[in-house]
């Protein structure tokens, strides 16, 4: 639940929650005593107690630091300690309440008892030996009285510690004991007397560690310019790895201000979040570059960096100095212009969109060799990895530079939503990330109008695609409490990413732009420099409502949206009656409906949403103006305007909805029948909506199987790409259930009867006299590149043809004409149907190819192939050489899993190396997720999923939420081909040929 609060967001209101007994010392006081036989003999009696309460104490120490060493045993009980977490959070609970508040450092969250203002941190970075020592000033604030001071730390040797108190007394306080206990990361010093509150104090650490050669904290990489390797050292600290950098309140709500130094070599240069302040060089060769005062941010923003890279630069309107930092050669080729060019225009945008200025005097953009996600949104250094960066106008295809511009607008819109507002909690990420991901779509629209993203690719690329993960029995909401550290890794997936950015663009929807810009300016405005709570954003957007007189409990509304998990299923039906009125019933959607009898507490009755429904009427020729339809129970009867046995029904207009609809096998005939006859009446966003629910429908067995199939009999009408994007993408979901089948052959032939009339229409790109192609409009090209790709992926022949004389003209004239936005299709193709020498010439390419672009095409061609051999070779090379970048390595993986000649070489590789790719990948959980899931989607048969079951047990992956998706998204496979398999060949044996 969200923290409302003020007093709490700051930490104010979370108590004390242990016990003066821990730290117990006997106090003595300053006495005259004068020379007495009495007082002598009360004197020694004194002196004797005073022994065995000190060799009492001495005992409970020993206890006390055994017990803090303890591994096991961290929580006493999963149900008790998870309310105790919650009550501590509201503040309910006294620290003298229980046991276990004893020893704080047990708890997932640190003590709310000190609150840091400002660290100052020295590192010495050795390059050579890839090592660092540093000193850390941390200034903070006592809230609540206590001898304790608990923070993080993680794989850092801790040398000395001294704490400091804001009075007037000389000298360091006195500390009685200190420790790590690592099972939760935190470092533990017992101060001799209490610190006050309301007093200030200063505590100093000089510690040491390695650059890990690990993704994550302070790490290295590295690099191949003009035949020499050289090194570079960067920060990874989201969400929690920063106290892998230096020791730190390393929780999201604990705000303070940086002042960083870095000390190296002077072949290398640093960077961190602010601009150089002053630097100084020594006479062994070594400089310190001392960095300006940060803002009060997070720790897990703090960043720095030491490399010998080169940089481009471009200054905004205000002053604002951006820098894209990368391999000199990289920088020489012009690979990072692209990038620094929109970047400057998205600092602007984003001023005006959110009328707040962006709050630094300077961006860089550093792209690093490998990285573990995409990119890091660090205030005013965020980090790339370099294929999501530097582009190569020459040889990168539409489609990469579209997905790196939407990487780029993503950090960009994160330098307000998370650097400058930060979320409470790990469990409203979705807050920074759902934001981040709506705005893509919004800013990749201000930069290419023409792009048409918000309208059109948000619904195949966001909506369509997480509805498929949230339909399953194991999602979950998009609000998740988090009890372990563990937890936190885990709320940075696709729920959080996709499902907040479609509740984001449905409020929208529901508002209005003009309110929801103001109120998202007053979010911002309100809660700059500190932490927000989703109630926070739900307030501001209501107060924007109802200024305007709009009386909508916008909490109300989205908490339904938020806590709950999964999404309904909207059914409309039209009544016999003669009053015009239509049935609308809401229920959760699930994929796999025995879930809710297997598991009945957890699909009762409560699933129920406030669904904004937009409504049309319409027939063959004209459809009327939207209403809306506030849907909040079960089921609710409305009248709508004039219909007759004609007129169909449309619902969730432009799917600007976070929900599905069906209606009666009527309706859904006359919709067809709209689409063969004049689809243009139906909006483009609907039509591809309609595809997405076809398709899912009839998979969950809401509808009978040949409805998606004569829906996609329209397609040779179709003129706009979304719809055959959507079509697509259910057509390959498909075409993987049913690869490995007898008939498959059915499937495709009746796929490309409806596919090869627009393939032969349009035709390949379009070639100028000097043997060019010419590029054509956006939308055209696109369509063009998706049509291909359905007619070569189920076996057009003159699509087969074209790709292997595409290439044999390359190999023969080393030459390469063929058009970027086609070479992953023409590349895939030729590898499939070729020889073993285009095999090895394509990873030729691979190995000379210097375009990040063009690598990572010529890897995913080299899947393709039908030798088994060549398959495994590719698996064995991609985790052993270093050619191949981490992130590619599982894309590797998962594409030769998508070859169903080596669906089950890439499962038994997997297998053979979870322990290998677990080492590599299991702390960057979202990478990690990414490969189960991609490995095991299309398992289909009773003997691969008693595998995956097996092998999850044997391998202790019990409790990971990916393997718990896989098992459930095999299992709906098996449990499709038992159910509806014949029923579907049935259908394609006597569909028409038209």
């Amino acid at each position: 639940m969200g923290i409302e609060d003020a007093s709490m967001r700051n930490g104010r209101a979370l108590s004390d929650q242990w016990a003066d007994s821990v730290v117990v010392r006997p106090r003595t006081t300053e006495q005259h005593i004068t020379v007495h036989k009495r007082l002598v003999l009360g004197f020694a009696i004194s002196i004797l107690t005073l022994i065995i309460v000190t060799a009492i104490a001495i005992t409970l120490s020993v206890s006390f630091e055994r017990c803090a060493a303890e591994s096991s045993g961290a929580l006493a009980a999963n149900s008790s300690s998870n309310s105790k977490w919650k009550q501590s959070r509201d503040g309910n609970i006294s620290h003298r309440d229980s046991e276990d508040g004893q020893q704080p450092w047990r708890h997932l969250r640190l003590p709310a008892t000190l609150r840091p203002r400002h660290y100052d941190l020295r590192l010495s970075v050795y390059m050579e030996n890839f090592t660092f020592s540093g000193e850390v000033n941390i200034e903070f604030e006592c809230v609540h009285s206590t001898k304790l001071i608990v923070l993080h730390t993680d794989r850092l040797e801790v040398e000395k510690v001294l704490v400091y108190s804001d009075s007037k007394k000389a000298g360091a306080m006195r500390i009685q004991r200190r420790f790590h206990y690592q099972p939760k990361q935190v470092y533990v010093i017992a101060l001799h007397r209490e610190m006050k509150p309301l007093r200030t104090y200063k505590i100093n650490i000089t510690f040491h560690a390695h650059i890990e050669h690990e993704l994550l904290g302070f790490f290295r990489s590295s690099y191949v310019l003009n035949g020499e390797r050289r090194f570079l050292a960067v920060t990874q600290f989201s969400p929690t790895h920063a106290r892998k950098a230096f020791p730190c309140f390393d929780e999201p709500i604990y705000k303070a201000t940086f002042r960083v130094s870095l000390k190296h070599e002077s072949s290398y240069q640093s960077l961190s979040n602010m601009p150089v302040e002053a630097s100084t060089s020594d006479e062994d060769g070594w400089v310190t570059n001392h960095f300006s005062r940060t803002p009060r941010m997070s720790t897990y923003y703090l960043a720095w960096a030491v490399c010998n890279f080169t940089y481009r630069e471009a200054v905004t309107d205000n002053g604002v100095v951006i820098r894209l930092y990368a391999r000199p050669d990289a920088i020489q080729s012009g690979s990072g212009d692209y990038a620094l060019h929109i970047t400057k225009r998205l600092l602007q945008f984003y001023q005006d969109y959110f009328k707040v200025k962006y709050s630094l005097p300077k961006l860089d953009l550093l792209a690093v060799p490998k990285h573990p996600y995409a990119a890091m949104e660090n205030w005013g250094l965020s980090v790339f990895v370099e294929q999501k960066i530097l582009l190569d106008p020459e040889v990168s295809s539409f489609s990469y530079q579209m997905e790196l511009t939407m990487v780029v607008v993503h950090e960009i819109c994160h330098q307000w939503f998370g650097d400058l507002v930060t979320p409470v909690w790990w469990e409203d990420v979705w807050l920074k990330e759902g934001f981040a991901h709506y705005f893509e779509y919004i800013g990749a629209d201000f930069l290419f109008p023409k792009w048409n993203m918000e309208k059109q690719r948000f619904l195949t690329d966001v909506l369509h695609e997480v509805m498929l993960l949230d339909g399953l029995a194991s999602s979950h909401p998009i609000s998740q409490e988090v009890f372990e550290a563990t937890d936190i890794d885990r709320v940075f997936d696709w729920i959080a990413y996709k499902k907040g950015a479609a509740l984001i663009r449905m409020l929208a929807n529901v508002m209005g732009q003009p309110l929801f810009q103001r109120g998202l300016n007053d979010y911002l405005m309100t809660h700059m420099y500190g932490n927000a709570a989703r109630d926070d954003l739900w307030n501001k957007f209501s107060e924007a409502m109802q200024r305007e007189g709009k009386d909508i409990n916008i909490t109300q509304v989205m908490d339904r949206w938020t806590l709950q998990m999964g999404y309904p299923v909207v059914t409309i039906s039209k009544n016999d009656s003669l009053d015009n009125s239509v049935t609308i019933s809401q229920e959760h959607f699930v994929y796999d409906t025995d879930a809710k009898i297997q598991n009945p507490e957890l699909f009762n009755k409560s699933f129920q949403w406030q669904i904004p429904l937009t409504l049309a009427v319409g027939n063959s020729s004209h459809i009327s103006t939207e209403s809306i339809i506030w849907v909040s129970n079960k089921t609710e009867t409305h009248r709508v305007g004039h219909m007759d046995g004609e007129t169909w029904l449309l619902g969730n207009i432009n799917q600007t909805g976070y929900f599905r609809v069906n209606y009666d096998l009527h309706n859904w005939r006359l919709l067809i029948q709209q689409l063969m006859t004049n689809p243009m009446i139906i909006s483009v966003g609907n039509r591809a909506g309609l595809i997405d629910d076809v398709f899912n429908l009839a998979r969950a067995g809401y509808l009978p199987q040949n409805v998606p199939l004569q829906m996609i009999s329209y397609l040779s009408q179709e003129t706009e790409f979304l719809p055959w994007h959507a079509a697509s993408r259910a057509l390959y979901q498909l075409d993987k259930l049913l690869d490995r089948t007898e008939d498959h052959s059915l499937f495709s032939d009746y796929v490309l009867r409806h596919v090869e009339p627009k393939y032969h229409k349009l035709g390949w790109p379009a070639s100028s006299p000097d043997g060019s192609f010419m590029q054509a409009a956006y939308q055209t090209e696109e369509l063009q590149r998706e049509v291909m790709m359905l007619a070569c992926s189920f076996g057009n022949k003159h699509c087969h043809r074209q790709a292997v004389s595409l290439i044999s003209d390359w190999i023969s004239s080393n030459k390469n004409r063929i058009p970027p936005n086609v070479r992953d299709i023409v590349y895939c193709t030729g590898v499939s149907l070729m020889d073993e020498d285009v095999w090895e010439f394509i990873w030729m390419k691979f190995h000379s190819s210097t375009a990040i672009s063009e690598k990572k095409v010529l890897l995913e061609a080299l899947t393709c192939s039908d030798n088994i051999f060549l398959l495994n070779r590719l698996l064995n090379l991609s985790l052993t050489s270093d050619l191949v970048p981490d992130q590619d390595v599982i894309d590797v993986i998962i594409h030769v899993g998508r070859n169903p000649l080596g669906r089950h070489l890439a499962w038994r590789y997997f297998r053979e190396k979870w322990d290998i790719l677990n080492n590599r990948y299991g702390e960057a959980l979202f990478m990690n997720s990414k490969l189960i899931s991609g490995v095991t989607e299309f398992l289909n048969t009773e003997a691969e999923l008693n595998e995956l079951k097996e092998f999850i047990l044997t391998s202790g992956g019990e409790s990971a939420p990916a393997f718990t998706r896989a098992v459930e998204i095999v299992q709906a496979n098996v449990k499709w081909h038992i159910l509806f398999q014949e029923q579907f060949y049935r259908w394609l044996r006597k569909a028409p040929d038209g």
